[in-house]
């Protein structure tokens, strides 16, 4: 082989190396992957939440909201909505009524639904939505009371607030039954708030 050509030679085969680890350096660089540290995480959708000034999560609500008070309704705040949500339904219930009183041992205290998803307080007093039907038959809140002469003497009330991809067909006075019934498959988002009262001699 003359030297000329080995020369060709050499020198074809050094571009093709450094062709070959060019190619290397541009695909690696385009698959390493990022730095955990220097990555922005995505935010996090927020969680549908209900929460109350007036007592928090497992405590004691205050008489004033109860039969022993002005019968109210406390005050509570709703955060977290999702998007897509068309309404927004809550139940208060009490499942610790004695069973001598009650079968079930549920006692139905407010229903409202279709509340508007954009709601974000439902102050002291106030009506949103569409009011349903109590366990006493009226369409309005009705305060914790539990007999104190039975057991447990200290009730638990249940707040559960829903988001709902829809408005529920449902006139004023819909029982709790009705609206757990209508807003089945239509559930986007739930949460609950709950809280404690117990009466003595009919007192707290």
């Amino acid at each position: 082989m003359s030297p000329m050509r080995s020369t060709y030679s050499l020198l074809g085969f050094s571009l093709l190396l450094i062709l070959i680890i060019a190619v290397y350096a541009f695909n690696w660089g385009f698959t390493k992957p990022q730095d955990t540290e220097t990555m922005t995480p995505e935010p996090m959708a927020s969680a549908l939440s209900l929460t109350s000034l007036d007592f928090s999560s497992g405590g004691v609500i205050p008489a004033k909201f109860t039969c022993d008070g002005e019968q109210v309704n406390p005050e509570l705040s709703i955060s977290g909505v999702p998007e897509g949500a068309k309404s927004l339904a809550l139940i208060m219930d009490d499942p610790d009524v004695p069973k001598q009183l009650k079968p079930d041992g549920v006692f139905d205290h407010w229903t409202l639904f279709n509340i508007p998803p954009q709601t974000r307080e439902i102050a002291h007093g106030v009506t949103v939505g569409v009011v349903g039907k109590n366990g006493a038959g009226k369409v309005e809140y009705i305060g914790p009371c539990p007999p104190p002469q039975y057991e447990p003497s200290e009730h638990r009330y249940f707040f559960r607030l829903y988001a709902l991809d829809s408005m529920l067909d449902l006139p004023e006075g819909a029982s709790k039954a009705d609206v757990l019934k209508v807003m089945q498959g239509h559930i986007i988002a739930q949460t609950e708030l709950m809280g404690k009262y117990k009466r003595v001699n009919g007192e707290q």
